[in-house]
């Protein structure tokens, strides 16, 4: 069967953190995703189109989905390039995952055209190049999740890739984004460079308890163990109504949450999709009263990443 010259894909939008995990946590929205469209030809280099109002760099090397083909076409031996169109439904700067969305979606379409010669690993490293026209680094946490789908662990990255798709357990996602933008950037550069030990290690205990809740199924373990006593903290003062928002939310029966990547999105792990809903009017409650225009994601967690919707 000849390759087909074209693809479309959705690629997902995506938490990463998940509470206590910074950096090596990851899960899979079902919505919003961006849609990107491949068309392969058969000279060298690419050439961008966003069909969308961000005014997002077109230069290969200075827009996400670029930098993520080009790495991808330094493994591949014949000569060929791509036509890209990209429809962002994620919103830039959001903190569920947009730059990671366009990286992921550009490399699992290229593989489509190519026939599928490469693994999800593979991928994951190529669309982290994306990541580092965005943020400055190559992290894999957005990128793992949009990719593999479900619950995802970034063991390490240097010196070599290691990423464990976990299982995930149906739970439900409430997601509030306020329309104020928190770029990844200035959140990083709040982190604190040292840590305690004594908050290390009940940092360390909540990653393995929150592991240990998504294998077991263990909904209480699970709530008990998103709480982020490091970079929560640190990145509170950027967030306005944080606090007020995740204790509304847990008052409506959700089982936890924080914050989504670098924020200022504020997500919040659910049993059931009327439990979801309940969680994300009460944050939505809490922006309405502060004057803060929002958008509201409701969904469960997706299991699968950035797939082919038309070839």
């Amino acid at each position: 069967m000849p390759l087909p010259s074209s693809v479309t894909v959705h690629a997902p939008a995506t938490i990463a953190n998940v509470g206590c995990g910074f950096d090596v946590l990851g899960l899979c929205l079902t919505a919003p995703y961006d849609t990107i469209t491949l068309r392969r030809r058969e000279q060298a280099g690419l050439t961008i189109t966003h069909l969308d109002d961000y005014n997002l760099p077109t230069d290969p090397y200075h827009n996400v989905a670029g930098a993520a083909l080009l790495a991808l076409l330094r493994e591949v031996p014949e000569t060929l390039g791509f036509e890209v169109e990209i429809t962002k439904g994620i919103r830039p700067g959001s903190g569920i995952g947009s730059s990671a969305a366009s990286a992921a979606g550009a490399v699992v379409a290229a593989n489509a055209l190519l026939g599928n010669r490469f693994d999800n690993k593979q991928l994951i490293d190529m669309a982290m190049h994306g990541e580092a026209v965005a943020s400055g680094v190559r992290h894999a946490d957005n990128i793992a999740p949009a990719i593999c789908g479900g619950f995802t662990l970034v063991r390490a990255v240097q010196p070599v890739l290691d990423v464990v798709a976990l299982p995930a357990p149906a739970l439900w996602v409430a997601v509030v984004h306020p329309q104020f933008e928190v770029k990844t950037k200035e959140a990083r550069a709040v982190l604190p460079t040292q840590v305690p030990l004594s908050l290390a290690v009940r940092q360390w205990a909540n990653v393995g308890g929150l592991v240990a809740g998504f294998l077991t199924q263990d909904l209480e373990l699970i709530g008990r163990a998103l709480d982020d006593y490091i970079v929560e903290p640190a990145r509170a003062a950027l967030l306005p109504g944080l606090a007020d928002a995740r204790q509304r939310a847990l008052a409506a029966g959700a089982l936890g949450g924080g914050i989504s990547g670098s924020g200022p999105s504020i997500f919040m792990l659910n049993k059931d999709e009327a439990t979801a809903y309940a969680a994300a009017e009460a944050m939505g409650a809490v922006y309405r009263k502060m004057g803060i225009a929002f958008h509201l994601h409701v969904g469960p967690i997706a299991t699968q990443g950035a797939r082919v919707i038309h070839s």
